[in-house]
């Protein structure tokens, strides 16, 4: 390593070593892709093109998220970083990319609070204003007591949070799993595999089998989040093992949850008339659903939703302050966001950062447009910058392994991150907006989504613009991207405080 480390250290102490396990580093994953948000909400939005084959849609989905979490899994084992991604990215492929990734991975972790307390605000007066009259336009002290949740928890250190992450997830797990076993029982003789054929795709331009591919992409959202593990590999105890079964784990598990719980509400609506199943609290809905058929459980998926918006809104903040405090502590992001608590251990400055511009994000789009559409801006943009990593991080996990001299396996190194890219591109190009040949199910999004795609080029530019300058006055700073892990990072404390 170059400049013999000093040049990579600020002041304040590092992160806690060996402070979680694999429990806490599995549901830092797990909550990330919010199973209870995701099969209440982001499922759903492939039925209008896979109808009642939508379990068979989940599962091409589950497959082809595979690929990916296989590769990302490959590179943690051989570089576990707070740095992650970037670290990834910046060593198969080049310090630039390393440096673009983090830049981008940071808005996502800043984006991903927003987007779910919206969720939990809009949720949360709706139904209130349904049981009580609470005012539907009185969203936002939820959003904001959500948020003040979720930065208390991140200031408190990795622990704190990683148990609120665990204790969360096992709620909103076991109450749809429970939910969804009630709903096979409830079915009956109405159980049938055909759900996991083409028979129920909806008649029209989507029947058959581009129906259950069109949905599959779709429902391949709900499966975003499972790499966030890697984040945490400095405060995890044996992290190359760790995290690498972290993201398999989180992808293997939560996507039999998510084919079994779509399976057990296809059945019990009925497939035939599935494809007018939606999202929200109608009767054609989770929570209609449970209101219908179980009296008050509808109580339990209600707080299941809320607990996977606070979750997954907690591994946000997660992934953006460690991303953050890792590119601080090179300097290559202001030093600041290095700073860490001496009694928590945790990134501070970065966990308050992300949560004034995720503050700022949710009531600014909130306020100007409604909660609602402010939601779907953000996944929007969510999904254009975290698809994108992903593409590149297949690429990355092929050019490391190339470039050694031993261990390098074609289908492990070559072949699954090739097939990771086939399968996530239709995903990028479907939440972009932008229609491709042989693609036809992805429509032009309009306004004000249509905003989101020029909002991310826009960010991603003045990254580059940035990394132009570093390059121009401090480049050791984005060749230190790549080195950023446990290996090679200096094991004194930090000195020269205020150095810039």
């Amino acid at each position: 390593m170059t400049g013999n480390g000093a040049g990579m250290a600020v002041a304040g102490r590092g992160l806690r070593r060996d402070a979680v396990g694999l429990r806490e580093v599995l549901f830092q994953s797990i909550t990330d892709m919010a199973p209870g948000a995701a099969i209440a909400a982001s499922i759903p939005a492939g039925v209008a093109f896979a109808g009642g084959a939508l379990p068979l849609a989940v599962l091409f989905a589950l497959v082809a998220s595979l690929f990916t979490a296989w590769a990302i899994s490959q590179l943690a084992k051989e570089i576990p970083a707070a740095g992650s991604l970037a670290a990834y990215a910046a060593r198969g492929l080049h310090p630039a990319a390393g440096f673009l990734v983090a830049w981008a991975y940071v808005m996502v972790g800043w984006l991903v609070a927003p987007l779910v307390l919206l969720q939990l605000g809009f949720t949360t007066a709706a139904t209130l204003n349904a049981e009580s009259g609470w005012p539907a336009s009185l969203w936002w002290p939820w959003s904001i007591l959500g948020m003040l949740i979720v930065f208390a928890v991140g200031y408190f250190g990795i622990r704190a949070s990683a148990r609120m992450g665990t204790i969360l997830g096992v709620f909103e797990i076991a109450v749809f799993a429970v939910m969804a076993v009630l709903l096979v029982v409830h079915a009956g003789g109405h159980n049938t595999l055909s759900v996991f054929t083409t028979k129920y795709t909806p008649a029209g331009q989507y029947h058959g089998l581009p129906g259950v591919i069109a949905g599959s992409v779709f429902t391949t959202l709900a499966f975003l989040g499972f790499e966030s593990a890697a984040p945490l590999a400095e405060e995890a105890r044996n992290p190359r093992r760790t995290v690498q079964l972290a993201v398999l784990l989180s992808t293997v598990l939560i996507g039999a949850l998510y084919v079994f719980t779509t399976y057990a509400i296809d059945v019990a609506f009925g497939p035939a008339g599935f494809s007018k199943f939606t999202t929200g609290t109608t009767s054609a809905s989770w929570e209609g659903v449970a209101r219908a058929l179980y009296g008050l459980f509808w109580v339990l998926v209600f707080f299941a939703i809320i607990n996977s918006t606070l979750a997954n809104s907690n591994a946000g903040v997660n992934v953006a302050s460690r991303t953050s405090f890792a590119m601080g502590r090179i300097r290559a992001f202001p030093p600041l966001l290095a700073r860490v608590s001496e009694r928590h251990r945790s990134p501070v400055a970065a966990v308050a950062a992300g949560s004034v511009i995720s503050l700022a994000v949710m009531l600014g789009l909130g306020f100007g447009y409604d909660p609602g559409t402010a939601f779907g801006m953000i996944g929007t943009a969510l999904v254009i910058l975290l698809v994108g990593i992903y593409l590149v991080v297949n690429l990355a996990c092929i050019g490391y392994f190339a470039r050694r001299a031993h261990g390098f396996s074609l289908v492990s190194h070559l072949l699954v991150p090739v097939i990771g890219v086939a399968a996530f591109i239709p995903a990028w190009l479907a939440g972009a907006g932008i229609k491709a040949p042989g693609l036809s199910f992805i429509a032009p999004l309009t306004p004000p989504y249509s905003y989101m795609g020029p909002a991310a080029a826009i960010w991603m530019i003045l990254g580059t613009i940035y990394l132009g300058y570093l390059y121009l006055r401090q480049p050791q700073r984005v060749a230190d991207v790549g080195l950023i892990h446990l290996d090679t990072e200096p094991a004194a404390e930090p000195a020269t405080a205020g150095q810039p």
